[in-house]
């Protein structure tokens, strides 16, 4: 609609209506702080639920076997024997005698020629090598259209013998520029020389074309083929039940092909790299190439009659480097407890014990197994002081005190403060939107009990919390803390004296809560408290139909959409009734102005 601007009354029509809306604004205002003031609670609900999440999954882990039966071991010498036990190992002494390492098999070539360089390309130093290491590969070139002006383009390969060898046709690559193509004579070898204007010279080592005259942007290398030179060969190698680590259809040997731009060093760390569990070096000092299995033991296939436990295949390994393929690795042999036997690795497991030979030796090494009583300690307390802070935090919020002289503020009050003041207000209009939560507070009343509640059904010497050193705080403003008595001697020779009781205390399973232990108790408390929460703020994937206070906010939104429609219907109205005061102001006026001409 047209709005006029107290042109005739000389009124500010627009800062008029503002004051008078200002009070029309004033339920939508408070409509507004009581929505601000539900989101601010929703979220508080979700971080206390956050907490209490974050803390079931650590009870979880109290939950586990391994929280309560950690095992600590000791050797008698550790240059000689090494051992780690899980919590399923007995606590027992065990000694080993006349042990002699596990070795891994290894082939070493012969010696290469001394002016073999393993970071130049195999190609380049093919001198050095016998021709029927090398096996041709036809490689089509696709197609290349330049971007630039240039005489000189790279192959992707290099190693290259011969350009359409294998049709038969004269060797030549064709150019187009502009619709019209050019034949370029193909020279290959290692020295370019003079290139003449129809040819096109190739380094048969780096794959690198050189043409006789330079070609415009835009031209296209017309598809041809070439023959590159290639090493094929393959290795075998077997697992411990002798079955050949390689593939199906190769027969379980690892197939390997290498261009012949790759270099000696690249080769070997390719091999090394792969799954054929070998590791391949070159030795400048001497040389040669060596190749040693990554596992220890005598690993070789079932089948075989020799026993190797590396196998090689193709002139490059068996001729140029002449590797052998009778290597063998040993088998560690040890005297555990009276009894004589082997394994495949230097590392190995027995009755939840896990020795790692270092050295050979014929003495006896004794390795004793025995409770870690220190790090059961630590996991308990560390879960005690984990549940004393999320307490705290909880308590925190339902304790803190609801400041009613601060409320939400609305954007215009927002704007005459600066972002700090605006900040600390939100702060204190923040506060005590828990307090006395019914959720909140049944769960902590909860939780105390579950802790100090006895656990029914127990075999051992403890029952209840008290009984291994853990009581509550005696100072009533920690609002239930639990804390560790003296300085955790009693909890200490609990664990020591019988630590299954203590596992028990914690983490029993029962058909009713007080057959459970605490901490089972704890997780169904806690998995109770938090559905009650989610019940009234919900999770960020849910909507608002799902929860309560998603429900109040949304009929809050809807009120305030309802209302702000109707403050734009009373904000026309203020302007019709001022415009129609002008109006009558501006024909008052005209009539004044005609009866004065009749005067004047």
């Amino acid at each position: 609609m047209v709005r006029v601007s107290g042109l005739a009354s000389g009124m500010d029509i627009d800062q008029i209506v503002s004051d008078l809306m200002k009070a029309e604004r004033m339920p939508i205002d408070k409509m507004k702080k009581q929505k601000q003031t539900l989101e601010w609670q929703r979220d508080d609900y979700r971080s206390m639920n956050l907490l209490l999440s974050e803390f079931n999954n650590l009870a979880f882990n109290m939950t586990l076997q391994s929280s309560y039966s950690s095992k600590t071991v000791s050797s008698s010498d550790e240059t000689k024997v090494k051992a780690a036990a899980t919590s399923s190992a007995a606590n027992a002494s065990y000694t080993l005698s006349n042990v002699t390492m596990a070795t891994a098999a290894q082939s070493i070539s012969t010696s290469i020629d001394s002016s073999m360089d393993p970071t130049k390309s195999l190609w380049s130093q093919r001198g050095s090598m016998d021709s029927s290491v090398w096996t041709e590969k036809t490689v089509e070139q696709a197609a290349i259209t330049l971007s630039a002006d240039t005489s000189i383009v790279k192959l992707a390969k290099g190693a290259v013998s011969a350009v359409n060898q294998n049709t038969g046709t004269l060797n030549s690559i064709s150019v187009t520029t502009d619709g019209t193509s050019k034949a370029y004579t193909v020279r290959i070898g290692t020295a370019a020389g003079i290139i003449n204007s129809n040819e096109v010279f190739i380094n048969e080592d780096t794959g690198e074309m050189t043409f006789g005259t330079t070609l415009t942007s835009g031209s296209t290398i017309e598809a041809f083929s070439y023959q590159q030179n290639v090493l094929n060969f393959s290795v075998t190698t077997y697992d411990s039940t002798g079955k050949a680590t390689g593939n199906i259809q190769d027969g379980g040997s690892t197939p390997f092909e290498f261009d012949g731009s790759t270099s000696l060093n690249t080769l070997l760390t390719q091999i090394s790299n792969s799954k054929v569990g070998i590791s391949a070096f070159f030795d400048e000092g001497t040389n040669k190439v060596v190749m040693t299995r990554k596992d220890t033991g005598n690993l070789s296939s079932a089948d075989s009659a020799d026993g190797s436990n590396m196998v090689f295949s193709g002139g490059f390994l068996t001729g140029f480097l002449q590797l052998a393929g009778d290597a063998k690795g040993t088998d560690a042999k040890f005297t555990l407890n009276g009894l004589e036997t082997t394994r495949k690795s230097n590392t190995f497991t027995t009755g939840g014990v896990t020795y790692t030979l270092q050295n050979n030796f014929t003495g006896d090494v004794r390795v004793n197994v025995s409770n870690d009583t220190q790090k059961v300690f630590d996991t308990i307390k560390d879960f005690v002081t984990k549940y004393n802070e999320l307490i705290e935090k909880i308590n925190g919020k339902i304790t803190e005190e609801r400041d009613r002289n601060y409320q939400p503020l609305t954007d215009e009050e927002r704007e005459k403060l600066t972002d700090k003041q605006a900040e600390q207000w939100d702060e204190k209009a923040k506060s005590g939107l828990l307090k006395g939560d019914s959720i909140l507070s049944n769960g902590l009343n909860q939780m105390r009990s579950n802790w100090y509640a006895s656990v029914s059904g127990m075999s051992g010497g403890f029952s209840q919390l008290t009984d291994i050193g853990i009581s509550t705080s005696a100072n009533y403003t920690d609002r239930g803390k639990l804390v560790i008595e003296g300085d955790g001697t009693k909890l200490k020779e609990a664990i020591e004296k019988d630590p299954q009781s203590v596992m028990d205390l914690f983490m029993k399973s029962g058909s009713t809560t007080s057959e459970k232990g605490i901490v089972r108790r704890l997780r169904d408390t806690i998995t109770q408290t938090i559905s009650k929460v989610e019940q009234r703020a919900g999770r960020s994937t849910w909507t608002s139909e799902q929860f309560l206070l998603g429900r109040n906010l949304k009929s809050v939104n809807s009120q305030i959409t309802s209302f702000e429609s109707r403050l734009t219907q009373v904000e026309d109205r203020y302007y019709r009734q001022f415009t129609a005061m002008e109006k009558a102001i501006q024909n008052a006026n005209a009539q004044s102005a005609q009866l004065s001409q009749y005067f004047s």
